[in-house]
């Protein structure tokens, strides 16, 4: 309880720091896009600097065009906008989080109400214009985090964007090691866990790692082949589990700021 205490101000002072300096931007008028999404990553690289996580990943993270991944937890936005700026595809109940929410609007993100066409539309054209910024877009297709033991089919929909575009899209895949040989569902957030249980928890862990395998940008001729090569990309890098070229075990915030 004291380790997740003490990480718990440090992530607080954190996110006050990044929402000072957006709030000093704004001053100086709107804030665009692409500095939005450095801001983000920035704010990621100093939050998850703050409470420990070590970050480590292999291959070249994407420049531009869509970047697909499994998806477990929360974290893991975490820890891809603590690797690289890019443009998050949300569920909509993100925006009203506390905290997390406001951070994720000034971060640029899209937010979906999944299950309704409209809001799918809205967010297809938002994704299609952010595809011509040299800032990626970031998509979790499985449409919910899973506990890790298998990669959930892929919604093919949101592939279309980068289809029509031609824009190069890119598999990556995450997962988490934990000390102590604990499994690495502990740090998955699925099915009916709530939020800050389960972010209390996760602050309380003694110490795990992230790690992240890019593989090769890809274009496709059609959505439903996107989906199902990229799936099998994904899941091969999960089960490759490949050893990461570029620890990055602090975040140092050098180049970040």
């Amino acid at each position: 309880m004291l380790r997740a205490a003490r990480r718990a101000v440090a992530l607080a002072l954190a996110l006050a720091i990044s929402f000072l300096r957006f709030s000093l931007r704004r001053l100086r008028g709107p804030v665009p896009l692409e500095q939005r999404a450095l801001w983000l990553h920035s704010t990621c690289r100093r939050v998850s600097s703050s409470v420990g996580i070590r970050c480590e990943f292999c291959g070249i993270p994407p420049s531009t065009g869509l970047l697909v991944s499994n998806h477990l937890s929360y974290l893991d936005v975490l820890i891809y906008g603590s690797i690289l700026p890019c443009f998050f595809v949300s569920k909509a109940e993100v925006e009203s989080w506390p905290v997390f929410g406001p951070a994720a609007r000034c971060g640029g993100a899209m937010f979906l109400e999944r299950g309704n066409r409209m809001s799918a539309s809205l967010v297809a054209g938002q994704m299609a214009e952010r595809l011509r910024l040299p800032i990626p877009v970031m998509l979790f297709p499985e449409g919910t985090s899973s506990d890790g033991v298998d990669v959930l089919r892929f919604h093919s929909r949101f592939f279309e964007p980068a289809v029509i575009a031609q824009a190069p899209v890119t598999a990556a895949a995450i997962r988490y090691q934990i000390e102590g040989g604990v499994e690495e569902r502990e740090l998955c957030w699925f099915g009916d866990a709530l939020f800050l249980p389960h972010l209390w928890k996760t602050l309380g862990v003694k110490g795990f790692t992230a790690s992240v395998c890019f593989a090769e940008p890809r274009r496709f001729a059609d959505r439903g082949s996107a989906a199902r090569q990229t799936h099998l990309q994904v899941t091969a890098l999960r089960n490759a589990a490949p050893a990461p070229e570029n620890p990055q075990p602090e975040h140092s915030l050098s180049r970040a700021d």
